[in-house]
């Protein structure tokens, strides 16, 4: 990265791992390992590790899902230093002893997990990385962020611009209720994010959809998409179309507060709605001659677009080219997912006012007379 030496926060994949003789299960190998394990004492093995608190028993159980081995030993410190096994699991590199002198209940029990390296964020806690995120530079930071999608910043392509706009295509996925337009030429990547990067999205190939897949299924009371994934993408976006008619006025509305009512009920949704779509032409000539939605849907109005909180421009990002991908590290890309959805929890929609004065022009913006920074800010 340059500029001397900084923390060591990258993340690698499970092929660039040494593993050292540690062995991925398959499903048609899980008898086979179980026998090594009790045969050997210890074995090591990648697998992926959920945790329940059984009340029953007043102990915490791990489950190891490859060889489907339920009521694993597991010390309490463990779960606590890797809290999202409690969070539908986490896959790592575990270390399984085998102990036939362990009893519960007057039932064998003799498999221990006896510790774990964690291949995926294992931690809600943001502080690691929050504390990297001191040593670099923005400049510097934001290089790591575009490696991480695969690209290289230092490639003559990527202007300062140009990096930010690959960036902003991130902002739906940390940030709750963000509406974002990329209209573009075909081929720049606008829905490989969506696609992906993040197992929090989900991309709507084609556009059609039902309000009770959207949002909520009135017979079932199943909830919908938008308060199920961090962000919901519409792929070709000039396609989109509701089954129920008044399907963009519901999506009208959740957009411009987060919550939609449907029934009896106003369900409260955090899901971030991101439109990607292809525009031809001469972006002047459309300018002059009609508008920058006009491939949109006709029954998406003003007060529609309205909602939008950013309008991506697909046409200044040309399309993906081999010499552009990167060989240098980034982030994982299921660790950089785990990140994203934890820094939603935060929000700076205060952090404009303290440093800006809205105008009269800005509709909704809380005027503040002392809003520039000091000299020491």
């Amino acid at each position: 990265m340059g500029g001397g030496a900084r923390p060591a926060v990258l993340t690698l994949s499970r092929a660039q791992c040494p593993l050292g003789g540690l062995k991925f299960v398959k499903p048609d190998e899980r008898e086979i390992v179980k026998s090594k394990i009790q045969h050997e004492g210890t074995y090591q093995l990648i697998d992926k590790v959920s945790v329940v608190l059984k009340e029953v028993d007043d102990k915490y159980w791990a489950t190891l899902h490859n060889i489907s081995q339920d009521y694993v030993n597991i010390d309490e410190s463990l779960v606590h230093e890797h809290d999202r096994m409690l969070m539908g699991g986490v896959w790592a590199e575990v270390t399984v002893r085998y102990d036939d002198s362990l009893k519960f209940k007057n039932q064998f029990r003799p498999f221990v997990i006896d510790s774990i390296r964690p291949i995926q964020l294992s931690s809600r806690s943001m502080g690691p990385i929050m504390e990297a995120r001191a040593g670099f530079t923005r400049e510097e930071w934001i290089d790591i962020l575009i490696r991480s999608l695969g690209m290289e910043p230092t490639h003559p392509y990527f202007t300062p611009r140009r990096k930010l706009l690959y960036l902003l295509r991130l902002v739906p996925l940390v940030e709750r209720n963000y509406n974002l337009i990329e209209l573009g030429p075909r081929g720049t990547g606008k829905s490989f994010v969506y696609q992906q990067i993040s197992p929090y999205s989900h991309l709507i190939s084609g556009g059609q959809t039902t309000v009770a897949q959207m949002f909520v299924n009135l017979a079932s009371g199943q909830k919908g998409l938008v308060a199920l994934w961090d962000t919901v993408a519409f792929d070709e976006a000039a396609g989109i179309r509701f089954v129920d008619r008044n399907g963009i006025s519901i999506m009208k509305n959740y957009m411009e507060d987060g919550a939609f009512s449907r029934g009896k009920d106003v369900i409260n949704a955090e899901g971030s709605i991101v439109f990607v779509g292809n525009i031809d032409g001469d972006v002047g000539t459309i300018v002059r001659t009609s508008n920058l939605f006009y491939p949109m849907p006709k029954e998406m109005d003003t007060a529609f677009f309205d909602r939008i909180h950013a309008y991506l421009p697909g046409w200044e990002l040309g399309k993906t080219r081999d010499e552009m991908y990167t060989n240098h590290f980034g982030f994982v890309s299921d660790y950089l997912a785990e990140v994203f959805h934890n820094v939603r929890k935060s929000t700076y929609m205060d952090r404009p006012e303290r440093f800006v004065e809205f105008g009269t022009q800005v509709g909704g913006a809380t005027r503040r007379q002392s809003a520039r920074p000091s000299a020491g800010s």
